[in-house]
């Protein structure tokens, strides 16, 4: 069972990333993260908090993406093509190739995901320059520019004289030369000096470690994501996916807010469960209408994963501490909405005509 799963998930994951779409996305996300240090260069307080916010929120609005393309891209497409025949009808289960499908396609979102968070945390080594007086920092940009350069030619030359597909192969060398380069930007300082490669997670109050567990915490709202999107694939095309993505990206921002909302308004206890809440909303001296908005509303709350728990932006760019208790409890839910959200999925295919 668990060689069947190996070579489903990696399958996946090469099929994952030879899709011209996801190296578009991370091409796009990387410059995203090149320009955000002049886009954040005109706040009247710490211009350093807006590129964290900004950064975080690119990484967050690619891996939404990157789950609802490449999910479609070797799941949904799979079986329009009628290729999922091909294993299914083999001794391998439905839930094994469901959940080595989302294995599969996590690990290459796993890759994006580090490749944009080298990005963001370059710009962060970097400083958004917000004086005339600052200098540039070249060693984040002769290497970071030079690593993506070689990365390109070996690529491009893997292609050419080998016939090497050329999106999966710069992928590959891409994770290799960016994670070179960070490694040497680590050890070297804005003068080219020699210097201990824990300086700049100990810099700035240690604003670069908490920008990493930040990280962790929105990897894995994008793994809730990318579940949602195996689960949406296994039913619909690619449009309706990335609406459901999307859809569920910003009613999980938003269901927290619009629980807080009705209880303020109906003076429902913090913590009250959704039956309770319930039963306060239908008892309310309100109109019909606003009892069908709030019940919607806690609704939602109940049943969509709240993206706002993985948010870090706001603790980091206040000084709050994201501690492990937290980042445990943010993990656990995680690990629970994944579950299931997969066992949604399994349910979906398990009777879905492939033939």
């Amino acid at each position: 069972m668990f060689t069947q799963l190996a070579t489903i998930a990696h399958n996946t994951f090469t099929e994952s990333i030879r899709q011209p779409i996801f190296v578009v996305l991370v091409l796009l996300g990387s410059l995203a993260m090149v320009i955000n240090p002049q886009l954040a260069a005109y706040t009247m307080e710490d211009d350093n908090k807006l590129l964290i916010d900004m950064g975080l929120s690119t990484i967050f609005l690619i891996g939404l993406f990157l789950a609802a393309f490449t999910a479609t891209g070797v799941f949904s497409k799979e079986i329009e093509n009628k290729t999922v025949l091909t294993v299914v009808s083999k001794p391998v289960g439905r839930p094994l190739f469901v959940i080595g499908k989302y294995i599969g396609i996590s690990a290459a979102i796993s890759a994006a995901f580090f490749l944009l968070s080298i990005a963001l945390a370059l710009t962060i080594r970097h400083r958004v320059m917000s004086t005339a007086s600052d200098h540039f920092d070249m060693p984040v940009i002769l290497l970071g520019f030079g690593g993506a350069l070689l990365a390109l030619i070996v690529a491009t030359m893997a292609n050419y004289l080998y016939g090497r597909v050329f999106s999966s192969s710069f992928t590959v060398c891409l994770l290799v030369t960016q994670t070179v380069a960070f490694a040497l930007v680590l050890l070297i300082d804005k003068k080219w000096n020699l210097q201990s490669p824990v300086t700049e997670f100990t810099e700035h109050s240690g604003e670069l470690t908490q920008v990493v567990v930040g990280l962790g915490l929105v990897f894995q709202a994008v793994l809730v994501l990318t579940g949602v999107a195996v689960a949406a694939s296994t039913r619909l095309g690619q449009v309706m996916t990335l609406l459901i993505c999307f859809g569920v990206f910003l009613l999980g921002l938003a269901s927290n807010s619009l629980s807080q909302m009705v209880n303020m308004r109906l003076s429902i206890p913090a913590g009250t469960d959704y039956y309770q809440s319930l039963s306060a909303i239908m008892h309310a001296d309100i109109a019909i209408y606003q009892k069908v908005i709030y019940s919607a509303a806690k609704l939602i709350y109940m049943l969509v994963p709240n993206l706002q728990f993985f948010w870090p932006a706001d603790a980091i760019t206040q000084g709050t501490p994201i501690t492990a208790g937290l980042f445990g409890m943010v993990s656990g839910y995680a690990a629970l909405q994944v579950v299931a959200i997969l066992a949604i999925a399994i349910a979906l295919f398990q009777n879905r005509e492939v033939g």
